[in-house]
């Protein structure tokens, strides 16, 4: 057999090894036999302080349940002779005097691995320790900024399903997907009778044509829709519907999906008609007044309770000064200590001027171009000590307007802070995402 023209120390090539490596004895015990000067250094304690000495009276266990893992784990090896990973254990190290002493909560991954001698027969098992107490930090974090997210589209959903109006959704290319519990009831159609193109079936015959010719150059052409039509309630009976429908844009400015709403205004609708036979001199009166009562009936019993009760962040902000003139409680939940409504946001949120949102919605005033913001960074006064804490929203700013004139910007946002700190925490474990 040849050999090597140069002799190896293999206890020192041991110790060099750059991991966390133990050599324990096969026995019950788990007597310590050597380590690594990496294992020396995570484990807080020099090696003439462990090498000889019973496992458990080297390294005491933090709690039976934990020894009872690493136990579990030893006798794995000895019985099946091969390797063995531990599940996930805390196991805490006292700090040094010069790091403020204490204990520090740590958690570790372990693997023993058997090894054996000329004639196959286990001689020691080695065990390989990995300190991936970050990792386990950040995986925490981030479930819980999941399940957190869930819980808000669980809320949006019930919102969504709660509210007394005829709700539906659609993708990019206009084939309905969703219609809430409130349209079900309405129709007495089951959902599967109403998605894709169905929903048309319950529309009265003199109106199909129509609707769909407006449905169609809304999808095409991306402006919001806007139509009245005859819907035929469960009673069998067709009733007066407004409904109106807005494209969700993605970061690139593309459609993602259509949200509508509509509402009964068959009553309405009767009332001005007959105003309208009664007194053919009031028509265009009439009109006019029934014009400006459909918009005051859309935007407080369509939007007002959806407003109200999403977990969404939505304000509207009116004119060019950008006053506060509608504000949710999920927005107002953000600046508990703070009067919003009634004051521009340079005035109710000073510290946003200088990080240049109200040039922005100046520019969305201006220009009428909607203004959209993923993951946007933005320091803020939270709780009213004056201090900023750094916050992170999805957020869009869009021209809205009355009679053709400008009228003022809606804001809608969610605070995406907790998610993207936790996906930080993910990316660089080793970072303080703060």
């Amino acid at each position: 057999m040849p050999t090597s023209a140069f002799p190896v120390d293999y206890q020192h090539l041991f110790h060099s090894l750059p991991e966390n490596f133990l050599l324990i004895a096969p026995n019950p015990e788990a007597t310590i036999i050597d380590n690594t000067e990496s294992h020396v250094a995570v484990s807080l304690k020099s090696r003439e302080e462990v090498i000889g000495k019973p496992f458990f009276e080297a390294f005491p266990s933090t709690d039976e349940q934990s020894a009872a893992v690493i136990r579990e784990s030893h006798e794995h090896v000895r019985r099946y002779l091969e390797p063995h990973t531990m599940p996930l254990i805390r196991y805490d190290l006292e700090r040094p005097t010069e790091q403020g002493g204490g204990l520090e909560e740590l958690y570790w991954e372990a693997t023993h691995y058997p090894i054996f001698n000329a004639q196959g027969e286990l001689e020691f098992i080695l065990q390989r320790t990995r300190n991936v107490t970050e990792q386990y930090r950040a995986k925490l974090l981030a479930e819980q900024a999941q399940q957190e997210l869930a819980e808000s589209q669980e809320r949006m959903r019930f919102a969504l399903e709660s509210v007394p109006i005829l709700v539906w959704t659609a993708n990019p290319s206009g084939e309905r997907d969703y219609f809430n519990t409130r349209w079900l009831q309405f129709t007495g159609r089951t959902l599967e009778e109403q998605l894709a193109g169905n929903w048309i079936e319950a529309l009265h015959p003199d109106d199909r044509a129509r609707v769909e010719q407006s449905w169609r150059q809304s999808v095409t052409t991306g402006q919001p829709y806007q139509v009245e039509y005859r819907l035929r309630r469960a009673d069998g009976q067709y009733r007066w519907v407004l409904m109106h429908g807005l494209p969700r844009l993605n970061a690139d400015g593309q459609i993602s999906m259509w949200v509508g709403g509509g509402t009964d205004i068959h009553d309405q609708k009767q009332l001005v008609q007959e105003l309208l036979e009664t007194n053919e001199q009031q028509a265009a009166l009439s009109d006019q007044a029934y014009q400006a009562l459909q918009m005051a009936e859309q935007q407080r019993t369509t939007f007002y309770n959806l407003f109200m009760q999403t977990p969404a962040l939505i304000c509207i902000l009116r004119g060019t000064e950008h006053k506060f003139e509608f504000v949710n409680p999920e927005y107002q939940k953000l600046f508990p200590h703070r009067q919003l409504t009634g004051k521009t946001v340079a005035e109710a949120l000073p510290e946003v001027v200088e990080q240049g949102f109200i040039t922005i919605l100046d520019n969305v005033y201006n220009t009428g171009e909607t203004f959209i913001g993923k993951e946007h960074e933005i320091m803020l006064d939270r709780d009213g000590s004056g201090e900023l804490q750094r916050s992170f929203l999805n957020f869009t700013y869009q021209l809205f307007t009355e009679g053709d004139q400008k009228a003022g910007i809606t804001v809608f946002a969610f605070d995406v802070t907790d998610l993207v700190l936790a996906r930080q925490a993910l990316e660089n474990p080793s970072a303080d995402v703060q």
